[in-house]
């Protein structure tokens, strides 16, 4: 589900026209920066497309037999592109705030990106598909060694869902990391997602005793 070319599902939400000829404001000087990390085929490249303002930079390419020997595929059997460098969106908050969203690719062999993509990153949004929770602890635990505040959401897959107590334990989440439930393809539902991860962030700078101590990395 990486890729909307790729998810095999009916899309949630269409993408109005208008969204994506939208100019970047003259006065806008604040530039925010987010990035959505998380397994191979989790949702990051369908989540940036259909929450962005305008239309988004993709880096995919298309999936070969080539890349089997070197990507798990035997969990999304539907996905046909892969994201190999990184997505961008952008979301006007208002005249002069600008949130800059960036999209980290899955693939293990392209993980040495995220440090860098990490670099000046105000937040992070951790997507998980419960279906394959494993490979969520490499984002968590980056992301605590660089002391990023972010949150976790399921992207709903459909089939039967985790009590959020049981996906806690199993990503062995901090109390105050908040979890939440979405479907990547619905603007509503990462809108919210990214909503979340504002407020998480202001609580945590807000009680300095919540911020996770930086690590050298």
């Amino acid at each position: 589900m990486d890729s909307a070319t790729s998810d095999p599902r009916t899309p949630a939400e269409p993408r109005p026209a208008s969204a994506t000829r939208a100019p970047l404001g003259a006065s806008a000087d604040n530039g925010l920066k987010i990035v959505v990390v998380g397994g191979f085929g989790v949702g990051k490249t369908t989540m940036v497309r259909s929450v962005s303002e305008i239309r988004p930079l993709n880096t995919e390419e298309t999936m070969t037999q080539a890349g089997e020997s070197v990507d798990d595929t035997s969990e999304v059997r539907g996905k046909t592109a892969t994201t190999v460098a990184f997505d961008f969106g952008r979301i006007t908050l208002d005249a002069r705030n600008v949130l800059y969203l960036f999209g980290a690719p899955g693939q293990e062999r392209f993980w040495f990106l995220w440090d860098r993509l990490f670099s000046g990153t105000l937040g992070a949004v951790v997507l998980v598909d419960t279906r394959r929770i494993d490979d969520s602890w490499y984002a968590i635990d980056r992301l605590e060694k660089h002391g990023t505040p972010f949150i976790v959401a399921c992207n709903d897959f459909g089939g039967p869902g985790f009590p959020p107590e049981q996906v806690r334990e199993a990503l062995d989440l901090d109390p105050h990391v908040p979890l939440v439930r979405c479907d990547a393809r619905s603007r509503a539902s990462s809108k919210l997602v990214l909503i979340t991860l504002v407020e998480h962030i202001q609580a945590r700078y807000a009680d300095p005793s919540r911020a996770t101590r930086q690590e050298l990395v």
